[in-house]
C-alpha cells in the first residue's frame, strides 16, 4: 500500500522521501557513533528515532 501513496504525493515530496531515504544510513551510523562515545539522553532519543524511521523505510511503511 505505501509504494503507491508515494506516487500520490506531489514531485517535491517524492524527491525528498528518496533523499531522506538515501541518506538515513549515513545519519544512523553517525548517530550511533555519537552515542556509544558521548551517550546523553538526546542522542539516545535522536538514535531510536533514525532507527524507527530507518525500520520504516526497510520495511516501506513509508
Amino acid at each position: 500500500m505505501s509504494r503507491f501513496y508515494r506516487y500520490k504525493l506531489p514531485p517535491w515530496a517524492r524527491q525528498f522521501l528518496y533523499a531522506l531515504e538515501k541518506a538515513m544510513t549515513p545519519l544512523l551510523i553517525y548517530q550511533l557513533l555519537r552515542t556509544i562515545i558521548i551517550p546523553t539522553t538526546l542522542d539516545v532519543f535522536l538514535l531510536a528515532v533514525f532507527v524507527f524511521i530507518y525500520i520504516a523505510f526497510y520495511l516501506h511503511w513509508i
